[in-house]
């Protein structure tokens, strides 16, 4: 059976509407234009929640990030902890609304807060999103992995390459960086869905979001972004804050993706090189309005 497409891209009026500043979409495809509605509906929902409720996530992450996804998480409006210490991994789950797992930096500590972490949320029913750092690069990445899923993620976000190995295909890591596209990890991604049942995000020049059926493709983003370490870290803690105020994992995937990305743009038109982009991007993140999102966003939906 054929994959149906569901495109909901905003785009320039034609010539018989110019000036209305409407979506051509909301004249040609009705029916793609009122899912578009429900899904900025949805996504704006979200955003609003967060910046209201303020969402506290622990972030057990990698020490060359922890300050970048920090303070994205201040600028989205969520509270960030990050704690690593055993005697109150547990303890710290009982108080978050979600948590973040990023191997980045691995060591034997960290693997153990890890999964004290993961196994209460896992007991509790607490949202987690695990981030596989450079999967496939070490058998210690991969024994570490394999304890992690055990636990059930809630979603599981990582680069192409990075999704491909966890899938158990055959790749040629370049450690933390990326030797795939997004697209070519899909397939794998599905599988990997349908096995731990987790969401899964592959992110890349275009990211893509599976529940293991439906797909979301977001087509926003800056190759800039690339120049800036820890994009993709900041990704998984932004998924976590939005699966502290939504249920619906797929969802908060799919809403943390399209802020990041136009957030990303918005960044990358107003710097100067990769040190001035994460500085805007914060603002970005920050001063995100309605208008701003549903002028840029770029997103597709497959599914069956």
């Amino acid at each position: 059976m054929s994959l149906n497409r569901t495109e909901i891209i905003p785009c320039e009026p034609d010539s018989g509407n110019a000036g209305e500043g409407k979506s051509c979409q909301s004249h040609r495809h009705p029916k793609s234009f009122l899912t578009y509605l429900l899904v900025m509906k949805a996504i704006l929902s979200n955003l609003k929640k967060i910046r209201e409720n303020s969402p506290l996530v622990q972030n057990i992450t990698n020490y060359v990030v922890m300050n970048n996804t920090a303070n994205a998480l201040l600028a989205l409006g969520a509270s960030p902890i990050m704690s690593h210490a055993h005697k109150e991994s547990e303890d710290m789950i009982k108080i978050v609304q979600a948590l973040v797992v990023n191997i980045g930096t691995l060591d034997d500590y960290w693997v153990k807060s890890m999964l004290l972490s993961a196994g209460k949320a896992h007991e509790m029913n607490i949202p987690w999103v695990l981030d596989p750092v450079g999967a496939g690069a070490t058998p210690f990445r991969n024994e570490t992995l394999t304890q992690l899923v055990a636990f059930y993620p809630t979603v599981i976000r990582g680069n192409a390459s990075e999704i491909l190995a966890m899938a158990k295909e055959r790749i040629a890591s370049k450690g933390v960086d990326s030797t795939n596209t997004s697209q070519e990890a899909l397939e794998a991604g599905k599988r990997l869905s349908v096995i731990t049942h987790s969401v899964v995000c592959i992110s890349g020049e275009v990211d893509y979001i599976t529940d293991g059926n439906r797909v979301a493709e977001i087509a926003n983003g800056d190759p800039l972004m690339a120049k800036v370490t820890g994009m993709g870290c900041t990704a998984s803690a932004l998924i976590g804050a939005f699966l502290g105020v939504d249920k619906d994992p797929f969802q908060a995937t799919l809403s943390a993706m399209a802020i990041m990305g136009v957030a990303g743009e918005i960044a990358a038109h107003k710097s100067q090189g990769p040190g001035t982009l994460q500085l805007y991007f914060y603002d970005a993140l920050y001063n995100l309005t309605e208008t701003q999102l549903t002028d840029s966003l770029k997103i597709t939906f497959h599914g069956q």
